[in-house]
């Protein structure tokens, strides 16, 4: 069939007699010469290409033989009309008298336009993002890439952007742990890449302020012991006990860098190796040894900042409980975080919210390694206080409460299922946009739709537990959906 075609003859022909394909074509062009005239023979036709060829299906049955004629037309409506009747004038066949027929003329034209609509349905309800990101979706995304994409390296070793020209940087194991630094807006992050300290921390750590922040197992204390042999350190700071740095929220991070301890209140005897069993023990009692005053790695002491500019400020008596220091002016909302000479003001980003709640910073009491649970990082008022009998502590406790009692709100979980916002579940999508930290779970006492999964996976969320699932016009790989019912089986 020509492409170019406008129309398409169907006919049927019916023979008395047995005839072939050839004997219907030689019919068509012997009976239908010199009928129409020179303009219309053909022949003439189809050496210009405005008919096609002739198509001839023809077989037989009891003496009989049936067959369709189809014929392709790029003349004009009147033109092909005329052709197509035409057809009907022929009686014969070879041999046998026929009987020729035009079922139809169909329009190419019309059942092209067919599928262009058919395939412009099926592009308009499958091709097009039906998510419009807001002003404030489209800063945070641009904010993300800059922190995560931006990471760098130091003599062959990930590093933070700031590492080069930073005063102060800090040590931790793997890449994955920069990353994760980055994503808070801390800059001045370098690995080591193992248990053994590459000569370019080594070198490093003599020019800088060095605070070393370590997975709370085995492996981070095999790297401080070798960082302390071949480096100079100056602070230490560890994540919860079983726990890797990569792992902590925003909040853990913060909380672990505030109170980070002078290196030399740390005892290095707690990780030398047992001789009879070859490895080390099993938790010290403390990072700090005993009679050390755990509030000298307060806050007073400053937090890395976030530019990469945080050094150690002087020990003054600004440093003793109740005494803010005289570095710290004190804004509505609280203190303003510790600045240092030569050293940028850390962004917003990257404040600590519980730095920011005003008053005088509490001194952190002393965790119980042995007593506190994997994960736990809470105040010292929280964790004396204890979790209360009716605060959820797993997941499906948090579905049980949002879901299981009906209650139409939506909540917003972190990495250790903590509340980090609660809210009706028709304001769940500015919920999980408008949050402070990375949102991780996200239950829903209600349908879940297109628009909140979207947001959602923009924001780094893992897992929806919804009452019950919309219709998805795409459905993100990087968040898991449940349903309640799934859940509570």
């Amino acid at each position: 069939m020509d492409d170019s075609a406008k129309y398409l003859i169907h006919a049927r022909i019916t023979a008395d007699g047995v005839v072939e394909r050839s004997d219907v074509v030689g019919a068509v062009f012997g009976q239908t010469e010199g009928l129409l005239g020179d303009e219309l023979d053909l022949r003439d036709l189809q050496q210009s290409s405005k008919v096609g060829r002739i198509d001839v299906h023809v077989g037989s049955e009891n003496g009989q033989s049936f067959g369709q004629i189809t014929i392709s037309s790029s003349l004009d409506r009147v033109e092909t009309a005329i052709l197509a009747a035409s057809l009907e004038s022929i009686t014969r066949v070879g041999p046998c008298e026929a009987r020729i027929e035009v079922r139809t003329i169909e329009d190419m034209r019309a059942a092209k336009r067919r599928e262009v609509v058919d395939r412009a349905k099926e592009l308009l309800a499958d091709s097009f993002d039906e998510s419009i990101m807001d002003s404030a979706e489209i800063l945070e995304e641009v904010r993300e890439a800059q922190r995560v994409e931006r990471i760098d390296e130091y003599e062959g070793l990930p590093a933070g952007p700031r590492v080069r020209d930073s005063d102060a940087i800090i040590v931790v194991e793997g890449r994955s742990d920069v990353l994760t630094l980055l994503q808070f807006g801390i800059k001045n992050a370098v690995a080591v890449e193992g248990t053994n300290v590459p000569d370019a921390v080594a070198d490093l750590s003599a020019e800088r302020t060095v605070t070393a922040f370590l997975d709370g197992d085995r492996g981070g204390k095999l790297i401080l012991r070798e960082l302390a042999q071949v480096g100079d350190v100056d602070y230490v700071a560890f994540a919860p006990a079983g726990r890797s740095v990569e792992d902590l929220p925003r909040r853990d991070v913060m909380a672990a860098l505030r109170e980070k301890v002078p290196f030399d209140t740390v005892d290095l005897e707690e990780y030398r190796f047992d001789p009879t069993t070859g490895d080390l023990p099993s938790e010290p009692d403390s990072t700090v040894s005993p009679g050390t005053d755990r509030s000298s790695g307060s806050e007073s002491n400053s937090v890395a900042a976030t530019d990469g500019s945080a050094h150690p400020a002087p020990d003054t008596d600004s440093t003793r409980a109740g005494t803010e220091s005289p570095e710290t002016t004190r804004g509505p909302d609280g203190p303003d975080p510790p600045q240092t000479s030569g050293a940028e003001p850390e962004p917003e980003s990257a404040s600590d919210p519980e730095s920011e709640q005003g008053g005088e910073p509490e001194p952190a009491a002393d965790p119980d390694p042995e007593s506190t649970p994997d994960g736990a990082a809470s105040s010292a008022a929280t964790a004396d206080a204890g979790p209360t009998d009716d605060t959820p502590r797993t997941l499906k406790d948090h579905v049980r409460e949002v879901i299981g009692d009906g209650s139409n709100r939506a909540r917003v979980l972190d990495g250790e299922y903590g509340v980090v916002a609660e809210v009706p579940a028709a304001e769940a999508f500015d919920a999980l946009s408008d949050a402070d930290e990375r949102p991780v779970t996200l239950v829903l006492d209600g349908e879940l739709t297109q628009r909140v999964l979207d947001v959602a996976a923009q924001r780094g969320v893992e897992r929806i537990v919804a009452e019950s699932e919309g219709e998805y016009v795409k459905r993100p790989t990087s968040v898991r959906v449940l349903t309640a019912d799934a859940l509570l089986q």
